[in-house]
């Protein structure tokens, strides 16, 4: 019991972590505009909520693929649900914080978050992903 709590915490920590890395690193150049959602709540607000919210969906979702025995199999499935998650959140602070105040067109929105997302996305979920499978393997039965 207690080997399943540390497992599922250690994976939460870090989702939690890449995840608020990315965001900062993505599209922190927007932390000190205004949200047009709300006007009163800051990006680091922002960054955490998502962060948080990433960290419970992905932690279950990633318990339940860690099921499957074909490693490779198992790595794309991760990566397919890591990235479009976090280029999902990028999307939404840019169009909150930035395209909301202007005059942007949907494809206009997406090439940006694109050109500005894919190097972190990259570089943030290859050790994210194989991190997250050696703490799967290290807590498997033996």
């Amino acid at each position: 019991m207690l080997k399943n709590l540390k497992k599922t915490l250690s994976i939460g920590l870090i989702f939690f972590i890449s995840t608020f890395l990315e965001i900062y690193w993505a599209v922190g150049e927007f932390s000190g505009r205004m949200s047009s959602g709300n006007p009163d709540a800051s990006f680091f607000d922002d960054a955490y909520l998502m962060s948080l919210f990433t960290t419970i969906f992905l932690t279950i979702l990633f318990l339940f693929l860690s099921l499957i025995k074909n490693i490779y199999f198992k790595v794309t499935i991760q990566f397919i649900f890591l990235i479009p998650v976090w280029f999902f959140w990028n999307y939404t602070v840019f169009v909150d914080r930035e395209s909301s105040w202007s005059t942007y067109r949907f494809n206009e929105e997406l090439h940006y978050i694109l050109s500005v997302s894919i190097l972190p996305v990259l570089v943030l979920s290859i050790p994210t992903i194989f991190g997250l499978n050696y703490i799967l393997k290290s807590h498997e039965p033996k």
